[in-house]
């Protein structure tokens, strides 16, 4: 039986001194060295006591070490919990509490902190610091570099994640050994991944596209990933000369386009960029085609589900959209309220069923239901439709409709008209209450460089464009759009902002 995720991803690399990190100062570690500290962990990890099926809460910075982590837990069998960095100790409680963790591994600095959290929930807790030092890694360097991977089926769960939270409480997504498999094999040919590939890995590793995307990606197709700590333009413009593939959120392009010493010669040797986590603006398509020859491979995917779109490798890769279902992925769009499918080129949920579809939320049977239907079908929250040649287009999450005097408003339609105002970067449309209309809408907009929009012309040119009842009541300007880790603009920031705008006597 084996361990299919272990075996699959880790143990196919046993023995080989091939490149898998390249690290921003230079040092190599070898497909080997690494599963022999991976093992130590593991040996490690089996010392404290820790069973199959047990959750590992992991809130620590990206290092080898930390990625070594991961493979540990695949390999005795233990649950990895991946947490942000940026959660606080009161964050964290939620966390650890909900998920019933046995072990949580944290940097030294929050050791204090967290060590009545842990105590109460009869939770040892570990420390592992960005330069690889810590109890954790203490305690491994003693252990021996062998493990004997802990027999598991595809059924058995490999990893949960937490889910943003932007609405209630984060839930914990149940991934299995097949949903981690399954996406990583899928992508690997989709994307044309091969032994040869240096990745150019900048992603953080607590999250879906870093760690379950990027880094399964690099596994399975026996290729090997400059590992930076996080995207620093200056190691990504020394680097890049020496990868093959890129993958990164929308925020990594613009920086990179902003700078002039990113130039088509730079870029020239690349195989393959991909963005995600965010929608990539289509000036920022154009953009980076006109300075480097290569077109942005954009797709869709989620904390529940991994990937479940992309653009195509070969062919045309369409701004403003996500491509198409993956081969194993089957996608529809249906009527919110009644769940039937709807007419191809409809606005409606996008509900995606597969083998990459989450087990379930962790404890939260309800939601479970609510979400996760009995046919195997996922209601992701995105709202969508596809296009007459089958593209998929992503309008917005279903809680940032828009329902004024009754009519439905997306607001990615009224933001296509914004972002192609003169000096406007970018912008962001949220509903707000409204004493007459129920909600109104409001647009945000962030300037281009050196810039000064003119709200009355941008005024004057949507009205233009759009019906009445889909125009900006009014428009703001910002600095900048509040964003989480992953480059995802944060509307609910913005709504709490605002919601008494139009309201307040």
């Amino acid at each position: 039986m084996g361990n299919p995720l272990y075996d699959r991803l880790f143990g196919i690399h046993a023995g080989k001194d091939t490149p898998f990190l390249q690290l921003p100062d230079g040092q190599t570690l070898t497909h080997a060295a690494f599963l022999d500290m991976a093992a130590r962990i593991a040996n490690a990890l089996t010392g404290y006591g820790l069973e199959p099926g047990d959750r590992v809460a992991v809130q620590v910075e990206k290092s080898p070490e930390a990625l070594a982590v991961y493979a540990a837990c695949a390999q005795t069998g233990l649950v990895f919990l991946p947490l942000n960095t940026g959660y606080t100790v009161g964050e964290l409680t939620y966390f650890i509490e909900n998920s019933g963790a046995s072990l949580v591994l944290c940097d030294p600095r929050i050791e204090a902190d967290l060590a009545p959290i842990a105590q109460a929930q009869n939770a040892r807790l570990e420390t592992l610091s960005s330069d690889g030092t810590g109890s954790l890694m203490r305690r491994a360097l003693g252990m021996l570099p062998a493990f004997e991977p802990v027999r598991r089926t595809e059924d058995d769960l490999a990893a949960f994640l937490y889910t943003s939270g932007t609405t209630g409480r984060s839930k914990g997504a149940m991934l299995s050994q097949a949903n981690l498999l399954s996406n990583a094999d899928t992508l690997v040919q989709e994307w044309r991944f091969t032994r040869a590939d240096v990745l150019l890995h900048a992603l953080p590793i607590f999250h879906t596209h870093g760690l379950f995307v990027a880094t399964n990606v690099a596994l399975a197709s026996g290729g090997s990933m400059i590992f930076l700590p996080k995207f620093d333009l200056d190691d990504v413009l020394r680097l890049m000369p020496q990868a093959t593939s890129m993958m990164g959120v929308p925020t990594f392009y613009t920086r990179l386009l902003a700078d002039d010493r990113f130039t088509g010669d730079l870029a020239q040797h690349m195989r393959l960029f991909i963005s995600g986590s965010a929608p990539l603006l289509a000036e920022t398509h154009e953009r980076f085609e006109a300075r480097t020859g290569h077109r942005i491979l954009e797709r869709y995917g989620m904390t529940e589900t991994n990937m479940n779109t992309s653009n195509p490798y070969d062919g045309e890769r369409r701004a403003g959209t996500v491509g198409f279902p993956l081969p194993d992925v089957e996608l529809k769009v249906t009527d919110p309220d009644t769940g039937d499918a709807l007419p191809q080129g409809e606005i409606g949920m996008i509900e995606v069923r597969g083998p990459n579809v989450f087990q379930g939320y962790w404890d939260m049977p309800e939601k479970t239901a609510a979400e996760l239907r009995e046919d195997g079908f996922f209601i992701t929250g995105d709202l969508g439709h596809v296009d007459a040649d089958g593209y998929v287009h992503i309008v917005g999450r279903g809680k940032d409709l828009i329902i004024s005097g009754g009519y439905n408003i997306y607001p990615k339609e009224v933001e296509l008209v914004l972002d192609d105002q003169p000096g406007v970067l970018e912008s962001a449309v949220i509903g707000v209450p409204h004493p007459d209309f129920g909600e109104t809408v409001l647009g945000i907009l962030v300037a281009e460089p050196g810039q000064t929009p003119d709200i009355a012309l941008i005024q004057a040119n949507v009205q233009k464009e759009l019906a009445r009842f889909k125009h900006p009541r009014k428009l703001i300007v910002l600095d900048e759009l509040p964003r989480n880790t992953m480059g995802k603009v944060q509307k609910n920031i913005l709504r709490d902002r605002y919601q008494d705008l139009f309201t307040q006597a």
